[in-house]
């Protein structure tokens, strides 16, 4: 069918019905199956041994089991024991769950934890059909939850190789480590197409055009799965996929996450849809509903598009699954109860925390009629069927559990570097680049941070605050450009501000995004360190002592470094390239023949932006005008020059921050921070000029520090389990209570006591503490509109200085004060 033939058709659909302007609302949002691409789940996915076992099963169970099949919860809020009144369908480690609350665990303690909770569904009971649950987890790129894991470039990456043969060999190792560490799926592969870039989410997609999704989806899936042979399990090693999100997450207004993508139906099938029917196709056991709406309508609870689209026209025979409480915003719907999403044709649903009050409600939905039986067995059906196909009852757990040398193994890291090293872009070249034999190069930046350069979802959710020492398998990009130029006959020198020892032939610096994940990633517009080019000063600062500089940029999407590129004599695009660093080396630095091991072959999947207002930029779309072309990428083979580029941001508003208060000395906008009563506060030198605040209360009234502004909506925050990161001294320990507070307008606030945790603290010692958004929110805060997202009141004497505040993700070292 031609996309203008399907167009026509869907207007004469939508025309031909006579509906109301309300009515015509509500047909946005109803898809039409038969302008859908057909596909179909592989026969051996329902082979008859499969669905014989499905039905013994299921003619034996419970109707509290059954129920118990379609709920997931998550490991930091059940336990084993749960299990013997709860029967969960599954368990999952969410981005920052881990066995403990120790996101470092060995993986040790991850295998004996996932068969603690095997052992217990198998358990054998009066009255108990004894049935595995299926342990899922992030795998976003390799096994990222587990130190000493190979930890590939993200997806951006992924998409500049095009090589649909590596992204297959890239499954096989990432289903090899997880099932080493006791997993039986992951959440993967992403099929999204980010169509703007400003949404932090916009690395976990391959392209913005759905021909590299299309061409990753099928191979990705055989990776991870491997072939579905009947009455056969997964072989080993292998573990069950989820094609994800279903649909649109990439498209959603001003790039927002879990917003409303608001468009035609045209364009949800030709852009969105493309890159299930191959992942279908080659059997992928379960699909993922997305957070985000379809022209307003909540897609965890959209028939046409999960029954009628998935099930009916593309042939879906696994199970579908929600994210994160995702059913809990349906209209009508709570994290714990939730039939519209059920009956809408959602299998599973994902209630991490919300498990139990679900389970409960669900049980008495179903006994009511409101959800009806048959819909329910459909449900299980589909989850045992994945089950069975999973090898659950063939195995108590992989049959490779416990082979912990799989994790960074070297076969493994040797594939990640190949990616590494395919994925690079080359946007300009003055003839700097390859680094020649026998130089001497210096090294800035941040090349020695393997935690940057592998971004979020790496140990953690948002992936901060990780070390070197928690990659043990991997290499830096200095470590791996050290090798690589004494291999060469050179010199290489380390040094992250740029002062050398002795004057470099040439220099290399790396820089870029900090880590981030889902919605701490928004951006309101393009450009790359707005207000505070500190990176750019760098290289000019170099480059004015006549050194040669090559840039190294690390980013999760294409941003606005106009600055950047013309102050650079060559400038690479190396995303996120993970935790094998010398992939870099092996396409920047020559040997001692002269050339690299590697030339460059990474095209643009992400057109790159001319200026920082360029939100949607996508080739094809109307005045499509990109600083560098969607497919775009120079080699040394086929080279070209770039002039001078224009440095005109264009209509870009100073964006103001939404999480950080506190920062290098200052508030940045649209903050200000301020001491009102009994007191004063004064800049102080704490390892830095004036990078502190030192706040006095005398203790002869009330007193208040405090970091105010125009109102944000942090309720997405509080909902992520964000959390007020503070790093504080006490130099003169309170004699009166003291609290801390979220303001959210007059006569509101969300107001804790912060006086035991004062009082604790060994004087003049500098302290972190992170406190939840959630114990704000509990305290009364209004969190859709916080106006003081710090604020510190006592009316007794307290001395307490502070360096930084700001919004950090709890990896389970978050509080709430007692």
């Amino acid at each position: 069918m031609t996309v203008r033939f399907r167009r026509l058709l869907i207007s004469v659909l939508i025309a031909s019905t006579g509906l109301t302007a309300p009515a015509r609302a509500r047909q946005a949002t109803l898809a039409h199956p038969a302008l859908w691409p057909t596909a179909a789940s592989p026969k051996a996915f329902t082979d008859a041994k499969t669905e014989a076992l499905v039905s013994q099963l299921m003619s034996r169970m419970t109707l509290e089991e059954k129920v118990g099949q379609t709920i997931q919860g998550d490991i930091a809020s059940m336990t084993p024991a749960d299990l013997e009144n709860y029967p969960l369908g599954s368990i999952l480690a969410g981005g920052n769950s881990a066995p403990g609350g120790n996101d470092r665990a060995p993986p040790k303690a991850w295998t004996d934890l996932i068969d603690a909770y095997r052992a217990k569904a198998l358990a054998k009971r009066p009255g108990h059909t004894p049935i595995p649950i299926l342990f899922g987890i992030d795998a976003v790129h390799g096994h990222n939850n587990i130190v000493g894991a190979t930890i590939f470039p993200h997806n951006v990456g992924l998409g500049a190789m095009r090589d649909p043969a590596l992204i297959r060999r890239i499954g096989e190792a990432t289903a090899q480590e997880v099932a080493a560490a006791g997993g039986d799926w992951t959440f993967g592969p992403t099929v999204a197409v980010p169509r703007d870039d400003r949404w932090g989410r916009s690395y976990e997609g391959y392209a913005e055009d759905p021909e590299v999704v299309k061409s990753y989806s099928g191979p990705m899936t055989l990776g991870l799965q491997g072939e579905l042979k009947p009455g056969q399990p997964l072989a080993a090693g292998h573990i069950a996929g989820s094609a994800k999100h279903f649909l649109a997450d990439g498209g959603t207004q001003d790039g927002r996450d879990q917003g409303d993508a608001k468009i035609a139906e045209d364009e949800l099938v030709r852009v969105h849809a493309q890159g299930y029917p191959p992942s279908i196709d080659a059997g992928i056991l379960t699909v993922m509903a997305s957070f985000s709406s379809w022209n307003g309508q909540k897609l965890a609870g959209n028939h046409s598009l999960l029954t009628d689209v998935l099930k009916g026209r593309m042939g879906f025979e696994g199970f579908v699954v929600s994210d994160w409480n995702a059913h809990g915003q349906l209209p009508g719907c709570s994290n714990v109860s939730c039939p519209q999403a059920i009956n809408a044709g959602l299998d599973m649903y994902m209630a991490p925390d919300s498990w139990k009050g679900l389970f409960d409600s669900t049980l008495a939905q179903v006994k009511s009629g409101e959800i009806p039986m048959a819909r329910l067995d459909d449900a299980v059906r589909r989850i045992l069927r994945v089950k069975v196909k999973a090898g659950l009852f063939d195995r108590v757990a992989p049959a490779t559990q416990g082979q912990f040398d799989q994790l960074g193994a070297p076969a493994h890291r040797a594939i990640a570097r190949e990616a590494v090293a395919k994925s690079l872009v080359l946007l300009k070249n003055q003839g700097v680049l390859p680094i020649k034999p026998g130089a001497r190069v210096l090294v800035a930046g941040a090349a020695d941070d393997i935690g940057k350069a592998a971004g979020g979802w790496t140990l953690t959710w948002q992936g901060t605050g990780n070390k070197n020492s928690d990659f043990p398998h991997g290499q830096s990009i200095w470590v791996g450009l050290q090798d690589a130029v004494k291999a060469g006959g050179g010199e290489a020198e380390l040094a992250p501000d740029g002062r050398f020892k002795t004057k470099p032939d040439v220099a290399i610096v790396v820089f870029g995004e900090d880590p981030y994940a889902e919605f701490q990633g928004d951006l309101a517009n393009l450009e790359y360190q707005p207000g505070d080019k500190t990176d750019l000063a760098l290289i000019k600062r170099l480059k004015a002592q006549g050194i040669p500089v090559v840039s190294v940029f690390l980013s999760g999407r294409p941003l606005w470094v106009n600055p950047e590129i013309n102050a650079s004599d060559a400038f690479v695009a190396a995303w996120l390239p993970g935790s094998e660093g010398g992939g870099v080396a092996d396409v920047l630095v020559a040997g001692q023949d002269g050339k690299p091991k590697r030339d460059f072959q990474g095209k643009l999947g992400f057109s790159w932006p001319k200026r920082a207002d360029q939100g949607p930029l996508n080739r094809g779309q109307p005045g499509y005008d990109p600083q560098f072309a969607y497919g775009y990428g120079l080699s040394y083979a086929q080279g070209g020059q770039v002039g001078t580029l224009s440095e005109d941001p264009g209509a870009v508003a100073a964006a103001g921050s939404v999480d950080r208060y506190f920062v290098a000395g200052r508030a940045p906008p649209p903050w200000m921070i301020s001491f009102s009563g009994a007191g004063a506060v004064k800049a102080i030198d704490a390892g830095a000029q004036e990078n502190g605040r030192q706040a006095t209360w005398t203790g002869q009234g009330p007193g208040q520090l405090a970091i105010q502004g125009p109102p944000v909506d942090l309720s997405r925050q509080t909902t992520g389990d964000m959390a007020v990161m503070v790093r504080y001294r006490v130099d003169a320990a309170p004699t009166r209570p003291v609290t801390m507070s979220i303001g959210c307008g007059e006569a509101c606030a969300g107001t804790l006591d912060v006086t035991a945790l004062l009082k604790a603290a060994p004087p003049a010692e500098w302290r972190s503490i992170k406190i939840k958004l959630s114990c704000f929110q509990a305290a009364g805060a209004k969190m859709d509109h916080v106006t003081a997202p710090f604020v510190v009141g006592a009316d007794g004497a307290l001395t307490l200085s502070v360096t930084e505040v700001r919004l950090a993700s709890n990896e389970g070292d978050a509080v709430c004060p007692k």
